[in-house]
């Protein structure tokens, strides 16, 4: 039996590749050399600097150009609240919109956690890696309370 093509928006999402989003190099990588001056030792040099100022993280890494798209999963879209990993086709769709209308790179995290105090203190751990955070599919009775007090806590910007 002959099937159609897969055009529904769920199909789509089960094509390979999976997901919406990748991770490629910025630098290239063809040579032995090319991967010592990438990793190891070519970071000594950038990883001192940065502890001596941690400012020089947006000279030397993609930090400035890295935002987290960050969700509980409580308020998905008008689908309501199905979960962290259920808010992921989102996050990367959101992800995918940084990407392509901004050329700003970002990555989707999942919290899976409806405490609002656990939600920032993750957060707060993770926020030296990204250039920004982006709160959303959160419900709105806690995403301006996490805001604040991420905005609060962070030295990125926090924005939902």
């Amino acid at each position: 039996m002959k099937t159609g093509p897969k055009n529904t928006a769920a199909y789509r999402h089960e094509d390979f590749p999976l997901g919406k989003t990748t991770v490629e190099s910025s630098v290239r990588v063809e040579t032995v050399g090319d991967l010592a001056m990438a990793y190891s030792p070519g970071v000594a040099q950038p990883c001192l600097a940065i502890a001596k100022n941690p400012d020089e993280a947006y000279r030397f890494t993609g930090k400035g150009n890295l935002v987290a798209i960050i969700s509980d999963g409580s308020s998905i879209l008008h689908l309501g609240n199905l979960g962290s990993l259920a808010s992921k086709p989102v996050m990367e769709g959101k992800a995918l919109l940084f990407r392509r209308l901004a050329k700003i790179n970002a990555v989707d995290i999942q919290v899976n956690t409806s405490e609002s105090a656990a939600f920032i203190d993750t957060v707060v751990r993770i926020a030296d890696t990204f250039g920004g955070v982006h709160l959303d599919g959160m419900a709105e009775s806690q995403s301006l309370e996490i805001e604040q007090a991420l905005i609060a806590r962070c030295d990125i910007p926090v924005f939902r």
